[in-house]
């Protein structure tokens, strides 16, 4: 069978028979000319396949970052020494892979039993040995173990995360309230709607209307800012299809009766995780370390870098042009990579993508966001131990109430004490969901501050005279979403899919709701095709549908 000029096979076998050939003249294989990989942006996805191509195939990556910063939207911002974690990052993954990779970057912190173990679910299994791990109050490069806990505020009261059914939720709820739930249960697990299409009919088939009403649609109509009736139920497959009133019963029942687990926790689901790893800095750590590490095995990192042309050869793309601090810059490859919003990618090939293509990219939807950071002397609520009053212990909060444009808040003292860099002080991140057209968007800084501290305060969780010292962040296309066009995404897939040399990766880069993890396995298995001379990018999309990478444990629907 002939090899096509253009096929991924036809080049390996190129490359084979080259080093055939410098072989029989004793030629060193280094005199080999370098293939080289493009990649769009220095995010999850984009800097695990520098690391992977550097490491595994023997490829010179050039990242093209537009910001000036490392991680995408899994940065750490640094703020007088207080750090903000933009959306949160718990670092977890089925994929035992990913959870090697990261352990392999930062080591886990030394156990004072001589070894580390995640615990959830009443059940937990020792990790490797890790006495001789690195001591956190000595080390910068080091992984923590922390708790993770997650609650809801609702009607000025805190809700466990998952939903129990127990006795201090039914007191909270009142028995009338508790009561129209049963029955909307019952109701919803004996006549489920059947065929879901949106994301109402999902909660209303695993928690009834009642409960979705109370715990699920206002805090899921800020983040996305339209009618959960006009999202995809593919959002709540992707995100939380394992989670309902009967895993929350099961989970609650395995709390009784101890099993068995492993650190990879591919028996729970992501939502009922109960520990969690996490870099002693926050997750801009680890992509600071990741791109450290690129650029010692000669990777190139081009910061304030803005791609705005893609050029193509029929079905390969040769070149990216962008611009940057030194002008205008070309950067050829053998293989490229893009993580930027398809909407800008699309955009800017030279050979214009079909009318139909185009308008599916144009009508994709994004969801912005707005962290403010807030320093205080102290909370008005807190927690009672043994040893007395404390800060509270959670992680984040979702925020319930209708009355308040706030939707998380974030405790980082409690992802990392490293965080905070006076731990007398209490340091909050909370979360607005928006698009750029909103008024709050587009608010001076003063102005969302001032709205931050007045929410807070309304709710009863601060004094706004507590507050010290404040900042703003805005992350633009934070949440691909699933309405618009995305109905037709498959359009754009069929389409890009074709230039056998680009390989789309990452959350904004495949318009998907991923975490972390499946953004690098997107990377790490789109390295996997080029080592292996694959043009076949089926695998790729799977990641965060396939049951391997799912956020569930239960069969396919």
């Amino acid at each position: 069978m002939a090899v096509g000029q253009g096929s991924g096979c036809g080049k390996a076998l190129r490359q084979l028979v080259a080093a055939e050939l410098y072989s029989l003249y004793d030629l060193p294989l280094s005199a080999l000319p370098q293939r080289r990989a493009v990649i769009i942006g220095a995010g999850p996805a984009g800097l695990t396949a520098a690391y992977e191509l550097l490491t595994r195939a023997g490829i010179q990556p050039i990242v093209l970052e537009k910001s000036q910063h490392m991680g995408g939207i899994s940065r750490t911002v640094n703020y007088k020494g207080n750090r903000i974690d933009i959306g949160g990052h718990r670092f977890f993954s089925k994929s035992d892979r990913v959870m090697r990779w990261w352990l392999q970057m930062l080591p886990l912190e030394a156990s004072e039993k001589g070894a580390a173990a995640l615990k959830y679910h009443g059940m937990e299994r020792a990790m490797a040995p890790s006495s001789s791990g690195p001591d956190p109050a000595e080390a910068e490069r080091v992984m923590l173990l922390r708790p993770r806990k997650s609650r809801i505020y609702y009607l000025r009261r805190f809700f466990d995360y998952p939903i129990t059914l127990s006795k201090d939720t039914l007191l909270k709820l009142g028995l009338w309230r508790t009561f129209k739930i049963g029955v909307s249960y019952l109701r919803s697990a004996l006549l489920p709607i059947r065929h879901e299409q949106t994301l109402e009919q999902f909660f209303i088939n695993r928690f009834g209307k009642e409960l979705y009403q109370t715990f699920f649609r206002s805090y899921t109509e800020k983040v996305w800012g339209v009618p959960c009736n006009r999202i995809s139920a593919e959002w709540g497959a992707q995100r939380i299809k394992g989670l309902s009133v009967w895993a929350t019963l099961a989970h609650a029942a395995r709390k009784i009766f101890k099993g068995g687990g492993d650190i990879g926790q591919k028996g729970t689901e992501t939502s009922l995780i109960e520990q969690f790893l996490y870099p002693k800095f926050g997750p801009g750590q680890m992509w600071e370390e990741v791109a450290r590490q690129v650029a010692g095995m000669g990777g190139e990192i081009h910061t304030g870098c803005r791609v705005d042309r893609i050029v193509t050869d029929g079905w390969r793309v040769t070149a990216v042009e962008a611009s940057g601090p030194g002008g205008r810059m070309t950067f050829t490859g053998d293989y490229f990579f893009s993580t930027a919003p398809i909407q800008e990618l699309l955009r800017s090939f030279d050979a214009a993508p079909p009318a139909r293509v185009l308008e599916v990219s144009d009508g994709l939807v994004y969801r912005d966001f707005i962290t403010v950071g807030l320093l205080l002397r102290s909370l008005r609520i807190d927690e009672e131990t043994p040893q007395g009053r404390k800060l509270i212990s959670d992680n984040w909060i979702y925020i319930q109430e209708p009355d308040v444009l706030l939707g998380r808040l974030q405790i980082f003292n409690n992802w990392s004490p490293y965080m905070v860099r006076d731990p007398g002080r209490v340091w909050l991140g909370l979360e607005y969901f928006c698009n750029q057209s909103d008024e709050i968007w587009n608010l001076p800084d003063e102005g969302m501050v001032a709205l931050a501290k007045d929410e807070l305060a309304r709710i009863g969780i601060i004094d706004a005279s507590e507050v010290l010292d404040a900042t703003v962040l805005r992350m633009e296309k934070t949440y691909p979403a699933y309405f618009g066009t995305y109905d037709r995404f498959g359009e754009i897939r069929e389409y890009v899919d074709r230039y056998e040399n680009l390989f789309l990766v990452g959350r904004n880069g495949m318009h998907r709701y991923n975490n972390q993890d499946h953004s690098m396995l997107t990377a790490m298995m789109a390295v996997d095709n080029i080592v292996a001379g694959s043009t076949d990018k089926s695998g790729l999309w799977e990641v965060n549908t396939e049951m391997e990478y799912h956020e569930d444990k239960g069969k396919p629907e």
